[in-house]
């Protein structure tokens, strides 16, 4: 998994050049804007349809929704483009919502492995295809199916984004695995830093900001995936009202006297440079009133300018620190052996 993570940067500059082999720019600019963007996906799929939204931002002037089940929302239509993101190509969930948007006459775009069944449908269809190339699991390919959204999303004036911007994400990427490699001790790299300050702990993330929101549902998942670890996540300012009294919960402070094995709890927020001011004043308050209770604290910022930038700069740390974390308790991270026991219960 940890040459895997250190491949990021590569599969952004192979993501630009098959977006740019498949002909997005002309392929949906030519039918102009449509009324609503919709992300057909499940899991890191899934996650990449949030993050193309949260890139976008409040001020974009269409809706855009991540479908994770196996129907569309009635109102989705002709006017309407669905992107079917499937890693493997062979997505339940995304293969359906694909062969229903056809059904509906959906404008389609769909980004899987090449060969795949997701690949054959599209070109029933006549629809755009974008390869995935990248090693390893799913999750782990998450910078190979969010470029061809956020491409998609530039193509039909939604966002800025360019060759430019991927190569300033790419050296973003490039950076933090040279801080995060496995031969770098752990008081200098800060994805051991992170895991050794999330073990024996139940994190409770908060995102500043709907883009860092999702970042901290990646950890919250890559947590989950990697090393076994349930975690919270939310958004300032919703997440204090759900998730505030766990300050003044049994797991809030730890017993001296208790097992060793026991688990408490740490406030994990993760901060944005474009914050609304009274998020910013519930962040700093929220951050004391855990302090003053005696929970461990972590605070991590975004850096860069272009949303893309900034999200690049969490989750590429966030991902290291999750594997690190696994790591330490032994656990090989690439595998998640209940998903492939499900699956398989599935297919009997």
């Amino acid at each position: 998994m940890l040459p895997v993570l250190a491949s990021a940067a590569a599969q952004v500059r192979i993501a630009g050049r098959a977006v740019a082999g498949a002909g997005i720019d002309g392929g949906l600019a030519a039918d102009g804007r449509p009324r609503a963007v919709v992300v057909a996906g499940v899991g890191a799929a899934a996650l990449a349809g949030d993050l193309l939204a949260a890139v976008c931002g409040p001020g974009a002037p269409v809706p855009f929704l991540t479908v994770r089940s196996f129907r569309l929302p009635g109102w989705v239509g002709t006017a309407d483009l669905v992107i079917a993101v499937s890693f493997s190509g062979d997505t339940e969930e995304t293969l359906t919502l694909a062969r229903e948007a056809v059904r509906r006459g959906c404008r389609l775009l769909a980004v899987g492995r090449a060969g795949s069944p997701l690949q054959a449908v599209a070109r029933q269809a006549g629809a755009l295809f974008v390869p995935v190339e990248a090693a390893g699991p799913e999750r782990a390919g998450l910078w190979a199916m969010l470029v061809p959204l956020v491409s998609a999303a530039a193509a039909i004036k939604l966002t800025s984004a360019d060759d430019a911007l991927f190569e300033a994400v790419a050296g973003r990427l490039e950076e933090i695995a040279h801080r995060c490699r496995p031969a770098s001790e752990s008081f200098i790299n800060p994805g051991k830093s992170l895991a050794m300050e999330l073990a024996e702990t139940v994190p409770m993330i908060w995102g500043s900001s709907p883009l860092t929101a999702v970042a901290a549902h990646r950890l919250a998942a890559r947590l989950g995936q990697d090393a076994g670890l349930p975690a919270l996540h939310g958004e300032i300012p919703d997440v204090g009202h759900d998730q505030a009294g766990t300050l003044d919960g049994p797991m809030a402070v730890r017993d001296i006297f208790a097992d060793e094995g026991t688990r408490t709890l740490r406030l994990v927020v993760l901060r944005d440079t474009d914050e609304h001011p009274s998020v910013t004043r519930r962040r700093e308050l929220s951050l004391r009133m855990a302090q003053d209770r005696g929970v461990s604290v972590t605070e991590l910022q975004a850096e860069g300018g272009h949303p893309l930038e900034r999200i690049a700069t969490l989750v590429g740390l966030l991902d290291y620190g999750s594997v690190y974390l696994a790591l330490g308790y032994g656990i090989d991270p690439s595998p998640v052996p209940v998903v492939r026991e499900l699956e398989m219960r599935l297919s009997e």
